[in-house]
């Protein structure tokens, strides 16, 4: 069981990193997408987006 904890553990850090990654290399390459930030904005705060 504790092997399995740690399979996930390192499987979400690797999705974290991952992910992080793919967003700083992203920014560098095209300028933002401002709907999709809105977006992820809005749900962090949990609350729909106005348009």
């Amino acid at each position: 069981m504790i092997r399995l904890l740690l399979v996930g553990l390192f499987a979400y850090t690797t999705y974290r990193v991952t992910m992080r990654i793919i967003e700083e290399m992203s920014g560098d390459a095209a300028p933002p997408d401002e709907r999709r930030r809105l977006r992820r904005q809005s749900a962090a705060m949990g609350v729909e987006p106005k348009r």
